[in-house]
């Protein structure tokens, strides 16, 4: 990141944050590009990234109805993991943590990456020895996986309800050292920047309305600042998939659900790792700033609206208590909705499309912010050379009609174990 002296610092501070140099350029869009992609958030804005920097396809828009950052990107719990059980799942989410890994520094952008790693406690025999099954895949496919058993738990997370009247008594867990999170933000601003860098047109408030067709193949988008010409269109744009499809004439096995994520007001360490209920719809992580930062399921009904309702904040806090005694006091500051675009199996879409000219990713369900980078440099390796890369083979369109889904939603003891 580049550095900034204290006179300069100092004199945006008295001066409103006035003088900071724009992070990256703010382009008019030109008639035509060889790449069009239409999402400005994480995934859309890292495939533009990789089709730079690994590609050298640097004619590229990324198209923003609104601002970088304002959709699911920067409304997320920022939860970064790969204990992922099966085969096409597994090896993605590892690959997408290793980036990860090396993510600050290949975009010169701290992200702020914090590999605190994540637990997920076990609440009966049978689970935690379905933990063991998970486990053993993953050391196989070279990820890090631990089992713990019940008095290991509590000398690692002792705030649990480890009481004779637990709701859900705890058994044991399975911890996977190297997941962790990000600053949610700080990764649209990195690869913004870094795409930017590289020559890609970031266009903001600049709404895709329509496709622009040569016959069968879409050779461009029509939007609100007029028609954009491109060799190839790239859809990422997370929970209204299934609406810019239906624009192009696909018929996608995508829903739009809310979920809603919270923060609590700040209060001393407690939460060193992220924490998640085995059997019930709860994790949770603590901020730097000491705010608890949790989830749960989605809403039960289809919607686009980036707000909740209070049935699922009731259900969610029910969980953190029981989980967690020592926070039933603890105030919730402020909560918010992402719009997940769920597929049957809980699995994405990674893919050319049945339309000439238009690629597709979508159907990230709970998993989207951890996926960010390999998602990215997936569907840029799609886009540039027509053909599927191998650690995302497994994500076509195609697999709903053959019969070869990836049911990682129905493997894990509730569905955001994607």
């Amino acid at each position: 990141m580049r550095g900034y002296s204290a006179i300069s610092i100092l004199r945006n501070g008295l001066a409103g944050q006035r003088y900071w140099p724009r992070a990256w350029r703010a382009p008019d869009p030109k008639p035509v590009y060889d790449v069009v992609i239409v999402g400005g958030g994480g995934h859309g804005l890292a495939t533009a990234f990789y089709l730079a920097e690994n590609h050298g396809i640097r004619n590229v828009a990324v198209l923003e109805k609104g601002y970088v950052g304002g959709g699911n990107v920067g409304r997320n719990t920022t939860v970064i993991r790969s204990n992922y059980l099966l085969d096409g799942n597994t090896q993605f989410y590892e690959f997408s943590m290793k980036l990860w890994e090396g993510m600050s520094q290949a975009l010169n952008f701290n992200v702020m990456f914090s590999q605190r790693g994540m637990l997920i406690t076990a609440h009966s025999a049978d689970q935690l020895d379905g933990f063991g099954h998970r486990a053993s895949i993953m050391r196989l496919n070279g990820i890090d996986a631990d089992i713990l058993d019940r008095h290991e738990v509590r000398e690692l997370v002792p705030y649990l309800d480890f009481s004779e009247t637990a709701r859900s008594p705890i058994h044991g867990a399975i911890l996977q050292g190297r997941a962790g999170t990000a600053r949610h933000d700080a990764v649209a601003w990195g690869y913004a920047r870094a795409a930017d860098a590289h020559g890609v047109d970031i266009i903001q408030s600049c709404e895709v309305t329509g496709f622009v067709r040569d016959g069968e193949r879409i050779v461009g988008v029509e939007t609100t600042k007029g028609k954009i010409g491109a060799g190839k269109v790239g859809l990422a744009v997370a929970g209204h998939t299934s609406v810019l499809g239906q624009k192009a004439g696909l018929e996608l096995p995508i829903e739009s659900h809310v979920l809603q994520a919270f923060v609590t007001e700040p209060v001393k360490p407690l939460v060193h790792q992220i924490v998640a209920h085995g059997t019930e719809h709860f994790y949770v992580s603590q901020s730097d700033k000491g705010g608890l930062v949790f989830g749960g399921g989605i809403d039960g009904y289809n919607s686009y609206a980036q707000r909740g309702n209070l049935a699922m904040v009731r259900e969610v806090a029910e969980a953190a208590v029981a989980l967690m005694p020592c926070i039933s006091r603890v105030r919730i500051l402020r909560h918010w909705g992402g719009v997940m675009d769920m597929t049957p199996d809980a699995s994405p879409i990674i893919c050319l499309t049945p339309v000439d000219g238009l690629y597709l990713n979508g159907g990230w369900c709970y998993g989207g912010f951890k996926a960010t980078p390999a998602s990215g440099w997936c569907f840029a390796h799609t886009i540039a050379t027509g053909q599927p890369h191998p650690l995302s083979a497994a994500y076509s369109l195609d697999r709903f009609r053959t019969g070869r889904t990836i049911d990682e939603g129905g493997v894990g003891p509730f569905a955001w174990l994607q």
